[in-house]
């Protein structure tokens, strides 16, 4: 049986009682493992002012895992070209290019930004149609009720990643022009608004997949599917509007010199282990490390069991992330399986992300073993 690819995809979590350094130094650990395991890609998310994952630069982080590996192919997940110029993006991931040709994914995310005056400030995953009840998809995949942002986007942290990250008065151009800007400096044919021909040195040529992430049936599924490009869609992080993601991708899309036909990775929250019991014990974290982030606090360090166990909860903090424990794929190494083969089926994905957190290494370690051995069996 030949099965659908599988990725890693690593937010660099910091869990309590350790280190920044000793995150990254996990994530160079798990990518070497990986690479041994047989999964296809690993990729690194961005993210800023979070206690808990460590994911200021994946150009960076890149860098430092392409030296300890030599097959998998490495990526962002996505570079938010909200705080990046498209120049500085495509002469970082030229330069890492050149000392590791043709394992690199540039991944490309909208991300929040600041407008043009006048504009709104869009969140990007609450453009499109979503589900404002929970419903499931016809092979039963749940697809919850919709998150809404806006509680986060009025947080004080979201403020303050705004300042810290752009220049003073610097607003964020469009997101189909800068995706433009990012594949003609790549292929050579950017002219500046004056008719200048300009050329990324490194970057031009480079040999670069460019992926658009996107979390619904919004802009960045629409340009990924226009310009042919290859479409990172989230289960884990928006599992209401993921099949409203990939749906207008593929309706979008137009051959082009990078894909002939549409290519979709969907990402998963996973947690495997010896058996069910183990595997909800150790993913007892992942709700109050998700009620860190919608709160606006920010991700905190990852809790062991016995610190979740004895955490407190109200019945609107409870609500508040129903929609990620409830699709979190938690398991025994035939039951997640059985879990991911309904989301492959549900949004005919051609890869699927896993994104795997626990307090202790060897766990999370663990369970992408598992996982793999499960799934090529």
């Amino acid at each position: 049986m030949t099965r659908t690819p599988l990725a890693v995809l690593d937010l660099v979590p910091v869990s309590t009682g350790s280190t920044p350094g000793a995150a990254v130094g996990n994530a160079v650990d798990l990518a070497r493992r990986s690479e041994q395991f047989g999964y296809q890609r690993y990729w690194f998310a961005e993210h800023h002012l979070n206690p808990g994952v460590i994911g200021a630069s994946p150009a960076v982080t890149i860098a430092l895992v392409a030296a300890a590996t030599s097959t998998i192919r490495l990526g962002s997940a996505g570079v938010q070209l909200g705080h990046h110029l498209p120049l500085a993006t495509v002469e970082e991931f030229g330069l890492i290019d050149a000392l590791y040709p043709g394992r690199l994914d540039l991944g490309l995310g909208r991300s929040l930004g600041r407008p043009k005056p006048g504009a709104p400030i869009a969140a990007p995953a609450a453009s499109g149609p979503a589900h404002e009840t929970e419903q499931r998809a016809a092979n039963g995949l749940l697809l919850p009720k919709k998150f809404d942002p806006t509680r986060l986007l009025a947080s004080s942290r979201i403020a303050a990643t705004l300042e810290l990250l752009q220049q003073p008065n610097a607003y964020t151009p469009d997101y189909a022009k800068q995706i433009d800007d990012v594949l003609a400096l790549l292929g050579g044919t950017y002219r500046s608004s004056a008719g200048l021909a300009v050329h990324a040195h490194p970057g031009e040529g480079a040999d670069l997949e460019v992926w658009i992430l996107g979390a619904s049936a919004g802009q960045s599924a629409t340009v990924a599917g226009e310009r042919g490009l290859r479409f990172a869609a989230s289960y884990h992080h928006s599992p209401s509007t993921v099949i409203d993601a990939v749906e207008a991708y593929r309706a979008a899309f137009r051959p082009s010199v990078h894909l002939e036909q549409p290519y979709v990775s969907v990402s998963a929250d996973v947690v495997v282990a010896d058996d069910d019991a183990l595997a909800r014990r150790l993913a007892s974290g992942y709700a109050p490390w998700v009620r860190s982030i919608r709160t606006g606090v920010g991700a905190i360090e990852y809790p062991t069991p016995e610190e979740a166990a004895v955490l407190e909860w109200t019945d609107e903090e409870k609500a508040l992330v129903e929609d990620r424990v409830q699709t979190q794929l938690v398991g025994s190494p035939g039951s997640v399986v059985e879990q991911l083969d309904r989301l492959r089926e549900a949004t005919g994905a051609d890869e699927l992300a896993i994104t795997t957190i626990t307090h202790d290494h060897d766990d999370r370690v663990r369970s992408y073993d598992l996982l793999a051995k499960e799934w090529w069996a």
